[in-house]
């Protein structure tokens, strides 16, 4: 069976994930690392633009900061950036990748091969789309809990 990472958002349930480490494992293993660890739980959507993507994983909830762990060297493949798909975001540098990620709203195909794949949304997409928009949300949404199972 498939490894899973669930999020519990503060908009209204669980969001599953099952995880690619068939495409993404130094990603997907760091994930699960910070999961495990804590770091998500309370973090939160710092940047949710409809028809794109819903950004998290910062922990100063801003987009500026990351874990106290070494960026990750890029792991880019070729699973399409389309609706529900996670994927690692990062500054210009291709291997600055480290906490932060974004879930797809609809498809992104211009973000394929620049960007690291690292799962995708199996339950709960609704929880995403309900997300607070903006940039920042005025008042965001947030990780309530990760859990990987």
């Amino acid at each position: 069976m498939a490894q899973t990472l669930t999020l519990t958002l503060s908009s209204g349930g669980d969001v599953v994930i099952t995880l690619r480490p068939d495409v993404a494992p130094g990603h997907v293993e760091r994930i699960t690392t910070l999961a495990a660890q804590g770091f998500y739980d309370g973090v939160k959507f710092h940047r949710v633009i409809p028809g794109f993507m819903a950004q998290g994983g910062c922990p100063k909830g801003t987009g500026t900061g990351g874990s106290d762990l070494p960026d990750l060297k890029a792991e880019f493949n070729d699973v399409p950036h389309v609706r529900g798909v996670c994927s690692m975001a990062r500054t210009s540098a291709p291997h600055s990748a480290n906490s932060q990620f974004f879930i797809c709203f609809d498809d992104a195909r211009f973000l394929d091969r620049q960007y690291t794949v690292w799962g995708e949304v199996t339950l709960g997409m609704e929880f995403v789309d309900a997300l607070p928009k903006g940039e920042p949300p005025r008042a965001p949404g947030h990780i309530v809990k990760a859990t990987v199972a």
